[in-house]
């Protein structure tokens, strides 16, 4: 059923928590909802004048990278960002242009930053979504804040998370793989680097030398190398843009890849998985893809 989705469906309003559970989740089914976050203060309030106000130099964590790629496959390595501290208005400044540079910055730490971070924005959206967590019987593991310039991209790879990604401002492009494409994705293995500021001021690639190896997927789903990966061809992507006032459900183990309109602000809720029969299902379907590429 999965692999015959050939769009994402819209929902004009949010659903019943029973409603979003038995239609959405357990299925494992994506969908972008409208009118859930129009009640939202931050639709209208998080202009840069007003973040300049209530951050302002306050210093948060910027992901800084050269080529906009952070956590991705690069020289034959994957190579995380550099993790710079940083006042967000000077953050501001070379998102607004104000201050030139050759690199790359975007506000990402996955680690509930807008809780941790930029609580003073709470208040303008929401801690939780009240359906979602009725529905899940659980509160968000994690709400994270994004914003970022338009060259930031981020690679295609899958979470253990039912996943409710809000935009408040601009536009985010998701290219979407489900779960039962896993056979056609390559991973391979790859020693862990960090992108290090030399003295110069350019970058240089340092491996984290006592760290395991990372699983990681090297393809550009936009331009795949079907040469080198040629099973590619045979996955079936779904590609849905979410505008400034509407929520992607981003359903846990869908393989996703992530652009957005320059300056876009989001916001996104982290719900735990089950570890249920579809996590049991995709780890048959990821032993049976490793074993068959060893034959």
């Amino acid at each position: 059923e999965l692999g015959l989705m050939e769009s994402i469906p819209y929902l004009d309003r949010p659903p019943s928590p029973l409603e979003f559970y038995r239609e959405w989740v357990s299925p494992n089914k994506p969908c972008i909802i409208q009118n859930a976050i129009s009640h939202w203060p931050a639709l209208k309030k998080w202009t840069s004048a007003y973040l300049r106000e209530v951050v302002g130099a306050k210093v948060v964590s910027v992901a800084v990278t050269p080529n906009g790629y952070a956590d991705a496959v690069f020289q034959d390595r994957f190579v995380m960002p550099e993790e710079r501290q940083m006042p967000f208005m000077d953050f501001l400044d070379i998102v607004e242009k104000k201050v030139i540079s050759p690199n790359v910055f975007y506000v990402q730490k996955q680690c509930s930053n807008l809780t941790k971070e930029f609580p003073e924005l709470i208040c303008d959206v929401q801690p939780d979504i009240p359906w979602m967590s009725e529905a899940l019987g659980k509160k968000p593991d994690a709400v994270n804040f994004w914003l970022g310039e338009s060259a930031a991209v981020t690679s295609l790879h899958k979470d253990h998370y039912e996943n409710l990604y809000c935009v408040i401002y601009g536009e985010k492009h998701f290219l979407l793989h489900p779960p039962s494409d896993r056979p056609f994705i390559p991973y391979e293995l790859y020693q862990p680097a960090t992108y290090q500021v030399s003295e110069d001021g350019s970058f240089e690639v340092v491996d984290e030398k006592s760290a395991d190896k990372v699983p990681w997927i090297p393809l550009d789903p936009l331009n795949p190398n079907l040469e080198q990966y040629p099973e590619y061809a045979q996955a079936k992507p779904l590609q849905c843009t979410v505008k400034a006032g509407e929520m992607l459900y981003l359903p846990s183990l869908w393989f996703h890849h992530v652009r957005q309109s320059h300056g876009c602000i989001a916001v996104n809720y982290w719900y735990d998985m089950e570890y249920d029969l579809k996590y049991s299902y995709y780890q048959l379907l990821d032993s049976l893809t490793k074993a068959m590429e060893v034959l």
